[in-house]
């Protein structure tokens, strides 16, 4: 049986990575060809997420000991909270030949590229920094201190878009998630 690949989305908080993983697994034309890695984490769930389907949400005591277990492919902590990639689940998905989709920060993006160099790296950049600062005012999950230091990890994390093989500049939904449907049809 064919081995499946890896593709990782990727880019700063309020890029629209979610929106368009979201809308790329929801797409008939992928229904059978990609397969979501649902991500571990510790952050309290936002309004109409749900355990088992956007995370699995756990306490940080617990995160803590399935990082001692080696349970994660990679594993991060973003702000206060931690998140991570379960490795048994995306090696069950390669083995069966089905194609994982990650959406994961930049540094877990390096994280799996060292364990599956084939991975193909796919950077969602919002139109300006200006702009990446409206969508998080917008979505009002953050005081102006956590906006801050967003703001400052966005920019550090818009410079590794360079080292990715795709780049989609997401200004309009619809035209970002035209490129990424083509995107994923090339390379799967």
């Amino acid at each position: 049986m064919a081995k499946g690949k890896i593709l990782i989305l990727s880019g700063p908080s309020g890029s629209g990575k979610t929106t368009l993983h979201k809308k790329l697994l929801s797409s008939r034309r992928f229904k059978r060809k990609l397969v979501k890695s649902i991500s571990v984490t510790t952050r309290p769930k936002r309004a109409g997420e749900q355990h088992g389907r956007d995370y699995l949400f756990v306490s940080r005591k617990k995160f803590l000991y399935k990082i001692r277990a080696n349970h994660f492919l990679e594993w991060e902590q973003v702000f206060d909270n931690y998140y991570g990639t379960p490795k048994i689940s995306v090696r069950r998905f390669l083995k069966k030949g089905k194609n994982v989709l990650l959406c994961i920060d930049v540094k877990g993006a390096k994280t799996v590229v060292r364990q599956y160099p084939a991975a193909v790296r796919i950077f969602v950049a919002p139109p300006s920094l200006g702009a990446l600062k409206n969508r998080l005012k917008k979505r009002g999950s953050e005081n102006t201190k956590a906006l801050g230091t967003r703001l400052k990890i966005a920019r550090r994390e818009m410079s590794e878009a360079k080292k990715y093989d795709y780049l989609i500049v997401n200004d309009k939904l619809a035209a970002a998630y035209a490129k990424l449907e083509a995107v994923v049809q090339n390379e799967i």
